[in-house]
């Protein structure tokens, strides 16, 4: 599905279906309240060994945080136990809240 490769931008990540994409947010419930993207799971990535039954690995799923760094970690976790159709949001929350500003900064 990602035929961009594991790294998209903000305007590809903004156009994802929720309904046929898993959308991953591995920042902290904190960071959750302040700014979200419509539709994300929320797993912090320091749960998601524990929690990546709630995810079904047939699917594609596309990961953010702040930055990016957090979900470029969530992927290499994923990409071991066995997920194959995954990527992330380069410049994460962040950069997509500077093309969509109704999701804030912080």
């Amino acid at each position: 599905m990602f035929e961009t490769g594991p790294h998209l931008d903000a305007q590809v990540f903004k156009a994802l279906d929720a309904a046929s994409v898993q959308i991953l947010d591995v920042r902290e419930p904190w960071e959750h309240a302040l700014a979200r993207i419509p539709g994300a799971i929320l797993i912090p990535l320091g749960d998601l060994v524990d929690r990546v039954g709630e995810l079904d690995p047939t699917r594609p799923v596309a990961a953010y945080c702040h930055h990016g760094m957090r979900s470029l970690h969530a992927l290499r976790f994923l990409q071991k136990v066995g997920f194959t159709d995954i990527a992330h949001l380069s410049g994460g929350i962040d950069a997509y809240s500077r093309l969509d500003p109704s999701v804030p900064r912080y």
